[in-house]
């Protein structure tokens, strides 16, 4: 049996695709740096580092399939570089290597960030949207990799790629800016909140999509993995009975989000300390990120379920792991 590689398996969804492989009887192969945390997965790993090609190259040597879901998820970076190096350079060194030698299937892990929302709409795969339209290093980095991944795609690569919304669920370790929303709940570090959404989806969800876009995805497709569309204020007020403390009533205005983006991220670039509002995050929050995932559900059988469940893992691990 040919191993399939996972990249980013000690991530948050990188680790949830790696143990469903697992589960299913796969042989799993990590790329994994050598300072990364312990995988607790019946994987083989291969230490290196995706801006490395030449390890790239040993953890992609043999594989039947790839899943490059390794990116650099953050809003602010003191060296927005970094994150152009890890999401974009990453990226293309997995799908160079992966067509020179010969992977059966490629499943690149993209962004809902990459996908077309009208004002005021539904956004789906097939919404026209341009670099231009991508606010901050993460989302142009991954707009970037995506037009990578397509353009491999046209090569003969058979590469799908899929595009998770926001997910949520049990070992978001880092966390992701979706699980910071929830901590900050948690911390009481949310008093009022702004007016926005997100399309949420549990991360066992997202784990499987990705599976069924590997046997189902058409190459060169794109596959919008989410679930429900839910405003900030609607998020926290299901979080509340889960937390046990009231969901703010306070809405704060964009233009003083903006000012406290502005004043948070500068101060970061002063301290080197992440900002609790990146001005990234402030001026993506000026959009509801409400879209359709039907296409998935259509051609893949993608079936999520309601996010509840997903909310209350959440909460339950960040407890039992002293983030709270």
């Amino acid at each position: 049996m040919k191993p399939i590689l996972v990249t980013g398996a000690t991530g948050f969804v990188g680790w949830h695709v790696a143990d469903q492989l697992v589960r299913r009887g796969e042989r799993v192969r990590a790329l994994v740096r050598s300072s990364s945390r312990a995988l607790e997965l019946d994987v083989e790993t291969v230490s290196g580092d995706l801006r490395d090609p030449s390890s790239v190259e040993r953890a992609v040597a043999g594989c039947s399939a790839v899943f490059h879901v390794a990116a650099d998820y953050r809003l602010w970076a003191r060296d927005s570089r970094e994150i152009y190096r890890s999401n974009v350079d990453g990226a293309r060194n997995v799908l160079e290597a992966a067509l020179r030698a010969g992977v059966e299937r490629v499943i690149y892990t993209s962004t809902v960030g990459c996908i077309g929302v009208p004002k005021n709409g539904i956004g789906d795969e097939t919404m026209p949207v341009s670099l231009a339209d991508m606010q901050g290093a993460y989302k142009r980095s991954k707009f970037l990799a995506e037009e990578a991944a397509a353009g491999c795609a046209r090569r003969g690569l058979p590469v799908v790629i899929v595009n998770p919304t926001a997910p949520v669920g049990d070992r978001d370790v880092k966390p992701t800016p979706t699980g910071k929303i929830i901590l900050d709940f948690m911390n009481g570090r949310m008093p009022a909140y702004v007016d926005t959404g997100l399309n949420l989806v549990d991360v066992r969800d997202v784990a499987r999509g990705h599976l069924l876009a590997a046997e189902q995805g058409k190459p060169g497709e794109r596959y919008i993995l989410g679930c429900q569309n839910l405003t900030l204020r609607e998020i926290l007020e299901r979080l509340a009975p889960l937390c046990g403390r009231p969901a703010p009533k306070a809405r704060i205005p964009y233009a003083a989000a903006y000012g406290i983006g502005l004043f948070s991220t500068g101060w970061a670039y002063l301290t080197g300390v992440e900002p609790r509002a990146p001005l990234a995050g402030v001026r993506m929050a000026r959009k509801k990120m409400f879209v359709s995932c039907e296409k998935a559900k259509r051609e893949l059988g993608f079936d999520p379920a309601p996010v509840d469940g997903a909310l209350q893992r959440a909460v339950e691990w960040f407890r039992a792991n002293g983030y709270c």
